[in-house]
């Protein structure tokens, strides 16, 4: 009978334990390693400045230096203490995506699966500029003669990333709002205990 209430114990403090965030940690260290072993490539395998085709007409590797943000933007800007400040706008922005993912709960998948991609990208860029400056982009997609912004995988993950933000409160959003109507109407007086836990953030 005592070993029968012991399980019953330990199994209630096993439910209660806070889950495993192996994929916030698992995910990010993944986009970060071939971020970086990409660009080593495209460094070791294009001189700067230079391209190789690989689709005609839309699809290039090139070897560009980004010392702006994600996509080229404020490339061609040139201000005091430029790098220094997008490396410490960089590093806030990763620390606060991470306390939100953080705060998310185990079965919001989707959202965590993007913030992951987020941080895995915002981490892959930072090193390259905390080392040298300036960052790898070596995507270069284009039809004919009009160029899209070239980028790498870190930039890829981050846009995945946003995406999967967007979609998951577009579709959390409605069920969000109905859930927390129907917990109004079947109590007259609700507490906030009986509110859903995830209030419609969408």
């Amino acid at each position: 009978m005592d070993n029968a209430l012991e399980d019953i114990v330990a199994g209630e403090k096993a439910a209660a334990r806070p889950p495993q965030r192996l994929l916030e940690f698992v995910l990010p260290m993944l986009i970060v390693a071939v971020d970086q072993a990409t660009k080593a490539m495209v460094r070791a395998s294009v001189p700067e400045h230079d391209s190789v085709t690989v689709i005609p007409g839309l699809f290039d590797i090139t070897h560009a230096l980004n010392s702006g943000a994600a996509f080229g933007i404020l490339n061609g800007a040139d201000f005091p203490y430029k790098t220094v400040l997008i490396a410490v706008i960089a590093t806030a922005a990763l620390i606060g995506v991470g306390v939100y993912a953080a705060s998310l709960s185990h079965h919001q998948l989707i959202a965590r699966i993007g913030l992951a991609l987020i941080i895995g990208g915002a981490a892959g860029n930072l090193i390259d500029r905390v080392l040298t400056g300036s960052v790898v982009d070596f995507v270069d997609v284009y039809w004919r003669t009009h160029h899209f912004w070239a980028f790498n995988v870190a930039d890829s993950a981050i846009s995945v990333g946003v995406t999967m933000l967007i979609l998951d409160m577009l579709t959390t959003g409605p069920h969000c709002i109905q859930d927390c109507l129907s917990s109004v109407r079947s109590r007259s007086t609700p507490t906030a205990s009986s509110l859903p836990r995830r209030i419609c953030s969408a």
